[in-house]
């Protein structure tokens, strides 16, 4: 462990648990509804592989994108690496870093799940799934859209 990451807050949280009451009574910890963890919590229903807080590697940056000063002066992006895979993930979705780390830690817990499962992932399927899916409501709107022409030249031809 490096010192700067010593002093970090998260670090705090996670190494003394004798002040992790107060501070969380100090705080209110709440989630917003944002669609993107709406998803996150239903992707909690798969059956996805575990991690362990010793296989990952994690470091806090500057994030990069729109947001000025707000973005330029906090290191509010997390970049997430788990170790016996190599798989790293840069998140800075919101101005939290506590958020950041929470999706950063889903992103990861699914690509790595796909990395070690493959086909046989849940990922895997849900994505392949959801890819059928918009394949087939675009050859449905194709279809309609073909209907809709020869009607239109049906009526053309009915006005001659």
């Amino acid at each position: 462990m490096n010192i700067p990451g010593f002093f970090h807050f998260p670090f705090l949280l996670r190494e003394l648990s004798a002040w992790t009451p107060w501070i969380l009574r100090k705080q209110q910890l709440s989630l917003p509804s944002i669609p993107m963890l709406q998803a996150a919590r239903k992707r909690n229903s798969l059956n996805l592989l575990g991690l362990t807080e010793a296989e990952l590697e994690e470091q806090f940056v500057r994030g990069d994108g729109p947001g000025g000063q707000a973005t330029n002066k906090t290191n509010n992006c997390v970049v997430l690496k788990h170790i016996p895979s190599g798989i790293v993930v840069k998140c800075h979705q919101t101005r939290s870093v506590e958020k950041n780390r929470k999706i950063a830690r889903e992103i990861l817990q699914e690509k790595v799940d796909l990395f070690y499962k493959g086909e046989e992932s849940d990922v895997y399927k849900e994505k392949k799934a959801s890819e059928k899916k918009k394949q087939e409501k675009k050859r449905r709107a194709k279809e309609n859209l073909e209907r809709k022409k020869l009607f239109k030249e049906v009526q053309q031809l009915d006005k001659k």
